[in-house]
Formats: structure tokens, sequence, C-alpha cells
């Protein structure tokens, strides 16, 4: 691949917004930002745009069709280049609520999917694996099977890190359960960060994670304590705990532009991260289908679980949700395209390998309109069709 340059109004790199300017491509990987070119020089002219670190997708259960409990690596690289065309160049494929083995088992065709990849492959890089469960409590079990909920186990978290050959990078659970916190100091000795969700924890239950070493909250506001004047529960938690990371859905059907405000206010957008939590029905049209063994109904850009009403994910993307936070007025330009990229990979841990635009990288970036509409997007340098 020989060198170009990429001409752009506004480059989004790490500190600050250059431009404009150019941003150099060579063999596939990010060069340097210069305010001139060679006059022999291959140049992409993309004037009037962003160019920005490709979108870092954290939290996201699948995508056209394939969800990552069907154990099916062709299916996850499938929806792997599915979700290149719509902007995310990275993402951390993640579980449900399953048997031990069944969870071992994804594990184990994830990092299948990502062996069978060849170099010319143009899908999203799966730079880990999200372990959503099954550590949690019945009560706020969302769209979660009650049935395979227990206790952390570091014993069984090593099974599946067996599997999956390393790639779990993170893992959530309830707080009051037992052996909680042992779970989670051991977690960080291991590098893997811990996430706090579908928990009906109190305030101090909560404090208690943090200090034991958890670094994030799971879709703040959903599936969780809420926030009460004589009880601030596991969202109050989420809210005075600075150094913490907190999920948001911005789809304005599970968290409404208001309360997305407050806990942008409350926590600053450099530790509020945009997930999707999208599910296997995301870029299909309306209908029933199924999320692990439980049937839902996808309507009017709501899935839900068909037999109990409640929300069970969504099908937004995270070109989607940068729109959104930006056109409700809750962050700049700048800011929203840092939540979606930089803030999840931090967050997850994954950061050394996607999230900034930096010299040596693989040349994964977004090209954006004046509006932050999705124009083109690029890996290892090429472009995605």
């Amino acid at each position: 691949m020989p060198t170009y340059y990429v001409k752009a109004d506004h480059f989004l790199l790490p500190g600050y917004v250059a431009g404009p300017g150019y941003l150099s491509v060579v063999e596939g990987c990010f060069g340097t930002f210069t305010t001139e070119v060679p006059e022999d020089a291959i140049v992409i002219d993309r004037s009037g745009c962003w160019v920005a670190p490709g979108f870092v997708d954290t939290h996201i259960h699948g995508f056209y069709g394939t969800d990552v409990m069907d154990c099916n690596p062709e299916g996850l690289n499938n929806a792997s280049m599915e979700l290149a065309r719509h902007g995310t160049t990275s993402w951390t494929p993640t579980t449900l609520t399953a048997s031990v083995d069944q969870t071992r088992e994804a594990c184990l065709s994830v990092h299948a999917a990502a062996v069978l990849r060849g170099d010319d492959f143009l899908g999203a890089r799966i730079q880990g694996i999200f372990l959503e469960g099954p550590f949690f409590t019945e009560k706020y079990k969302g769209a979660q099977n009650e049935g395979y909920m227990i206790d952390p186990s570091v014993d069984v978290l090593l099974s599946w890190q067996e599997a999956a050959k390393g790639l779990i990078c993170r893992s959530a659970l309830a707080p009051e359960r037992d052996g909680s916190l042992d779970y989670i100091v051991q977690l960080l000795e291991l590098g893997v960060a811990c996430a706090l969700g579908h928990s009906d924890a109190t305030f101090e239950q909560g404090l208690g994670a943090i200090s034991a070493g958890a670094n994030s909250f799971v879709h703040t506001y959903n599936a969780m304590s809420p926030l009460h004047h004589r009880n601030p529960g596991l969202v109050g938690c989420a809210m005075v705990t600075p150094d913490t990371y907190s999920e948001l859905i911005c789809d304005g059907k599970h968290v409404s532009p208001g309360a997305a405000m407050a806990l942008v206010r409350a926590k600053g957008w450099q530790h509020v991260a945009l997930i999707t939590d999208c599910l296997a029905c995301g870029g299909l049209p309306d209908g029933e289908y199924v999320l692990g063994e439980l049937p839902i109904v996808l309507a009017d850009g709501v899935a839900r679980l068909r037999d109990e009403g409640n929300i069970a994910g969504s099908v937004l993307t995270m070109a989607g949700a940068v729109k959104n936070v930006v056109n409700w007025n809750l962050v700049s330009p700048e800011q929203a395209l840092r939540m979606a990229s930089e803030v999840p990979a931090k967050m997850s841990l994954i950061d050394d390998e996607c999230g900034f635009i930096l010299p040596g990288r693989h040349a994964d970036f977004n090209v954006l309109d004046g509006d932050l509409s999705l124009r083109e997007t690029y890996l290892g340098g090429s472009l995605v069709v």
C-alpha cells in the first residue's frame, strides 16, 4: 500500500484537535499530522470533514443476525464486517448470562473468529471479550436469564480465560453477591477490568467494590438500584466516584436525554463511555428474534422480551450514539467522538490497541461530515465498502 495523505479540517488527535491539514497513512498505519505535503503526494481530499479514530464498542452482543452466544466464528466475522460498515473498527464481543459450559464455548468461538481472519479482512477488530454475567442478581436481571446466575468464581473465570486464550478483558458482577470483593481483587491482579451492574447493591456496597478495584458501571441507570435521596444506590455510586467509568446507552429509549445530561455533568464526559448494548437483530428489520434462550420482539427500534416486556438491549450503532449526544446538546463534537473511541478503550483496558490516532498503529479511522454523519471508514488504511 503506497503512502497517502488524508486532507481534512479537523483531526481528533490525542489531547487536541488539529487542522486544517493532512494525516499520513504509511503501509496501513498512522503516520503524523502535517500542514504541508510533497508535490507528488497521493491526497484523499476530505475538506470540511472530521477524521477521528474508528469507534470502539465495548458492550455489544451481536449484529446483523449473529449473537456472541451462537458460538459461530464465521457469523462473528460477518458481524465484524457489517460493524465496520457502520463505523465501528474495534469491539469486544459480549456474552450473556448462560451456563458455565456455554460461556466457555462462546469464549472459544470468539478466539476462533479472531484466528480465522486474514491480513486483508476488513471487519472490526476483536480486541477482547466482555463477560456480562453470570454473576448478577435476580431483582435487576433485565434480559439476563436468572436460572444461570451464580456467585463470582475466579476458578470459573480462569477456565473461560483459558478457552479465550487471554482475550477476556472485562467482567461484570453484582457487588452484593457472595465473594464479590475477593473476585474483584483477583481480577485486578489478572489485569482484567471489573464492572458493576444488574445489581440491587446499596451505595455503600458499590463503594466497597470500587475500593476493591472495580472501575466501571454497566449501562448506567439500566438494571441497577436507582438514585433516591435516602438511598443513593448504584446510580448514586456511579455519580460520585469520579475516577470510574460509566457506560451509557444513548438511543433515547434506554435513558432519557435529561438523565444522560445529569450523568455526564456529574462525572465529566471523560468518564462516560458510549456503548450500544446492541443485539443480533441490530441492522435487521422489525420482527421476532431470540436473545440467548429468551424470545424478543423488535418493534419501532426497541427490542423487548416477548413474555415480560423488559427492554432487552438496543439496535443502536456507535455512529448513532455520537450524533445523539451532540444533538441533545450534552457535549461537543470533539467530546462525543472521544466518548465513542478513547473513553471505552480506556475503560476496558484495551487503549494500547485502539481508540487513538497514534503513529505506528493500524490506520483505523472514520471520516465524518460536519454534522458528524459517518461518511467513510478505513481499516488498516483500506476503505471499507
